[in-house]
């Protein structure tokens, strides 16, 4: 009886053993057998995600994702000049144009977003007296020497990507609300705080620009930016 036992013993570890050395595989990257697969993978389409043999059968390509049609922006993306290179803000203010026409409310919401982000450095009237210039001096004064003739596409590029001691804003504003700040930085160029009540176009050289800003939705929840400037919605 022991015997059996025994032999029985040595032949599952041999049989284990032998299953245990035919899982080591060569490939570390291969994940081996996968039990109920269905409980990971989704049976709908993910858009960044592409299974081995699995054709999206709705998409001409087969792919889950597609690529964006010629000559399009993607929502929400206006005017990101990715082309642009990070240090080249005189370019981008030979190249870029406000493509926002300066009407009040693009201007209203230009200050709120100015006054938010960026009065803390450059002070309430772009002089460089913020809380934050008045300590760490070097601030630019928009109204004095070259300051006041930049144009905006190299503010719109400096505060996408920051310059200097100034950190990239970016994350903070969107595209459209960049040029709304920089539309009104330009104002405050001229010395003008006080938004004059025309609608005259300051800034946009395009005759198909979209006049002001959106009307029926928040462009930014993290920034709260509204239709009526006077309110936050992050409050």
């Amino acid at each position: 009886m022991d015997n059996i036992f025994r032999t029985g013993a040595k032949a599952s570890f041999i049989l284990l053993s032998a299953a245990f050395m035919a899982a080591c595989g060569q490939n570390s990257q291969d994940p081996g057998l996968e039990y109920a697969p269905d409980m990971y993978y989704p049976v709908s389409y993910e858009p960044l995600k592409q299974l081995d043999g699995n054709k999206n059968a709705l998409n001409p390509g087969g792919l889950n994702m597609r690529v964006p049609a010629a000559n399009t922006i993607a929502r929400g993306k206006m005017a990101f000049n990715v082309h642009i290179s990070k240090d080249s803000a005189e370019v981008a203010g030979n190249e870029l144009t406000n493509p926002l026409r300066g009407n009040m409310a693009t201007l209203e919401e230009g200050k709120v977003l100015y006054l938010r982000f960026c009065s803390p450095c450059h002070g309430e009237t772009g002089a460089g007296d913020g809380l934050v210039g008045a300590k760490f001096k070097g601030v630019p004064n928009f109204t004095q020497g070259r300051y006041a003739t930049l144009p905006g596409g190299h503010i719109f590029h400096v505060i996408t990507n920051g310059r200097g001691r100034m950190m990239p804003h970016g994350t903070q504003v969107n595209p459209e609300e960049r040029w709304k700040i920089a539309m009104y930085v330009q104002r405050l160029q001229k010395g003008e705080t006080e938004i004059a009540g025309d609608s005259q176009d300051t800034a946009s050289q395009s005759t198909d620009a979209p006049n002001g800003a959106s009307t029926n939705q928040n462009t930014n929840p993290v920034t709260g930016t509204t239709t009526d400037p006077t309110k936050d919605t992050r409050n």
